[in-house]
């Protein structure tokens, strides 16, 4: 029934009562109501009684019908007040029916997982009131879509054990034009207590540590509450997790390349001395404080990857077989093992293309050599300190190497 149509059934009903009492009063005679009155009085009485049997029950649907880049996390919700629900159905546009979970008191209901990116939802709900009478709404959505939404692929690993050295590195697979929201969605903070602060190195990385290295046995927790967040303009966060990771026994390596030797420390006392053949003149290794972020039992080392290249253009060496490797830099710089020098080096001279070299065996599986007890005894995040090399200070971003910047260099490339 219309607004307009119902306005004139009352008015005509109000004129008919109006009528009645003014007769009743003057003469007690017939009303003289037309049919036409009688027509209109039958119809609001009819409304007032549909009325009175509609639900009290008012379900709420999020989002809201119709409703695009919605997320992939808390979108999908349904409420009832002045009621309980007696019955959700949500499904993928194919009919693909989704799991929810209904509340104890069966007020609300929810996805029991994440949804998917790129996909329209159907959601259609029933409740009823205290008297029985039921209500029913429905509404239809679609998440966001992978071009219209970001994610933080982080480092290091949810339950990783790492080194005190190591960052909290984010890059996104978007790049950030609003800085200052995506880094309110993100929270690192330790057991410690240490103040955390976060770098932007670019638009698609940050990092994220303390003034000094992570204190021993603590715990670090992230959080990424980026879930709708606008990263960029029609781009949204899609993420909401929490991570922690546990920092280990506090070691320290310092390779100096003048005496040719590394002095692997643990809570400052040195545990062990390795002789080391560094960058040659030609080939200096870079110095600064740098963080070991990979490790391979072996791995292949080819010159041409990293520009050393002859006249031919291919690599000035290829090792395929490179034992006890560990990733300093980007850019290529490792601390690995070396088998196919003469032992005398170690210790005497600098002979390589800018990795730092240790004495070792072909196949990686001699326990004694020191290439082998070193990567034994590292983990990813300890901190190996490069000094009179010669070379300049490895750039910041160069790996996870943060730690080359000071405490207010830091902070300034904060968003907020």
């Amino acid at each position: 029934m219309t607004d307009s149509r119902r306005r004139r059934g009352l008015m005509a009903a109000s004129a008919l009562l109006g009528g009645v009492l003014v007769l009743s009063a003057c003469s007690g005679g017939d009303s003289g109501a037309s049919d036409s009155d009688k027509g209109s009085s039958s119809q609001a009485k009819a409304d007032e009684a549909a009325a009175q049997k509609a639900s009290e029950a008012q379900i709420k649907i999020t989002p809201a019908d119709g409703s695009n880049n919605a997320s992939i996390n808390n979108s999908a919700a349904v409420t009832v007040s002045k009621g309980t629900l007696t019955q959700v159905t949500m499904t993928t546009a194919d009919g693909t029916a989704v799991e929810g979970e209904l509340s104890a008191d069966k007020t609300s209901w929810k996805p029991s997982g994440q949804l998917e990116r790129s996909t329209t939802y159907k959601l259609a709900a029933t409740a009823k009131d205290s008297d029985g009478r039921e209500a029913h709404e429905n509404a239809s959505f679609t998440t966001v879509s992978p071009a219209n939404s970001f994610i933080g692929n982080f480092t290091p690993e949810d339950g990783s054990t790492v080194g005190v050295g190591m960052p909290v590195s984010i890059n996104f697979n978007k790049e950030i034009t609003n800085k200052e929201a995506v880094q309110k969605g993100v929270t690192v903070t330790s057991s410690s207590g240490q103040e955390v602060a976060c770098h932007w190195f670019s638009t698609v990385r940050m990092d994220c540590r303390p003034q000094d290295y992570w204190k021993e046995d603590s715990t670090v927790t992230l959080k990424l509450a980026l879930d709708g967040v606008e990263g960029a303009e029609g781009v949204f966060g899609v993420q909401q997790k929490t991570v922690t990771f546990k920092i280990g026994r506090n070691q320290v390596t310092y390779v100096d390349a003048k005496t040719k030797q590394m002095k692997v420390t643990q809570d400052g006392k040195t545990i062990r001395t390795i002789p080391i053949s560094a960058g040659s003149p030609e080939n200096k290794t870079y110095e600064g404080q740098m963080v070991i972020s990979e490790k391979f039992k072996e791995t292949r080392m080819n010159g041409a990857t990293v520009g050393f290249t002859d006249d031919d253009g291919k690599g000035e060496y290829d090792i395929k077989d490179v034992p006890h490797a560990m990733r300093l830099t980007t850019s290529g710089t490792f601390v690995h093992g070396n088998y196919w020098g003469a032992k005398s080096i170690f210790g005497s001279v600098n002979t390589s293309h800018g990795c730092v070299g240790l004495s070792d065996t072909k196949g990686a599986n001699d326990p004694s050599t020191p290439g082998s007890w070193f990567y034994n005894n590292s983990i990813i995040g300890d901190v190996v300190v490069v000094q009179n090399t010669g070379d300049k200070t490895v750039a910041p971003d160069n790996g996870l190497n943060g730690w080359n910047m000071d405490w207010a260099q830091w902070k300034a490339g904060s968003a907020l």
